[in-house]
């Protein structure tokens, strides 16, 4: 835990000289817009050089460079810029994303947000909220139906061909759905002021190290079909069961 810090603090140092600045972006490429900026690439060879000289072993699957393999179990997941569309456009609804998996599953997770000075991590058993210097236990939530719920998604156009109307037809059931937060939204929900998170086309390091922060804060993280998470694809999240319950099953149809 205390190297995920230390490689928060990289990032962040390398990331908060590019926000709101201006910076360039590119396109990675494909129909829909991708972007990628110095920020992102910079701030995960930090992150990379960093575990080479800590953990040599290690592996690390990583957004922008991809994975490189280790010869022991454990494999970092980093997600440099979380939200890159909300950062190059200067909101601060991103972060930084690093866990840590061994034989696959995941033992720790961190979100930092250097630009507001927040940071939300799983220890091993609790989840924690840290705002200037401040330390508090995060705890869900209790909503146990969905007319009480509050839904957050990133954005409405991931949800396409048979995955839009089921979504619909969940969203139309809450009392609130919010769009825009990216990995922010599941450390909200973990923080108690969200209670779902539904989502699809996932990849792994976009979701695995937010799954121990929502779990250890009592939630419950799994694909629409009550499967594991951690490859990503269709996400839901939530603070309550018996709300998770309900959701998968709007979504079954």
């Amino acid at each position: 835990m205390a190297l995920a810090h230390a490689l928060a603090d990289k990032a962040g140092a390398v990331i908060l000289p590019h926000f709101r600045t201006g910076l360039a972006v590119d396109h990675k490429g494909g129909a829909a817009f991708d972007p990628v900026t110095a920020a992102d690439r910079d701030a995960e060879t930090a992150i990379r050089q960093a575990l080479a000289e800590a953990c040599p072993s290690h592996g690390i699957i990583g957004e922008e460079f991809g994975e490189s393999r280790g010869s022991s179990s454990y494999c970092w997941i980093i997600d440099p810029i979380d939200g890159t569309r909300a950062f190059i456009i200067g909101q601060p609804l991103w972060g930084t994303l690093i866990g840590l998996t061994s034989g696959g599953a995941p033992l720790l997770g961190l979100m930092d947000q250097p630009y507001t000075r927040e940071r939300f991590w799983s220890g091993e058993r609790d989840a924690f909220f840290r705002r200037d210097g401040q330390t508090t236990t995060m705890h869900v939530r209790p909503c146990a139906t969905l007319a009480d719920a509050v839904l957050a998604s990133t954005t409405p156009d991931m949800f396409e061909g048979g995955d839009a109307e089921p979504f619909e037809r969940l969203s139309r059931a809450v009392r609130l759905r919010r769009f825009g937060g990216d990995c922010y939204n599941y450390c909200l929900l973990a923080l108690g002021h969200i209670d779902l998170v539904v989502e699809c086309g996932l990849k792994p390091f976009d979701i695995l190290p937010l799954v121990p922060i929502v779990e250890r804060a009592g939630g419950v993280v799994s694909t629409w079909e009550g499967n594991d998470p951690r490859e990503g694809g269709r996400i839901i999240a939530a603070g309550d069961p018996r709300l998770h319950a309900l959701a998968m099953e709007m979504l079954a149809g």
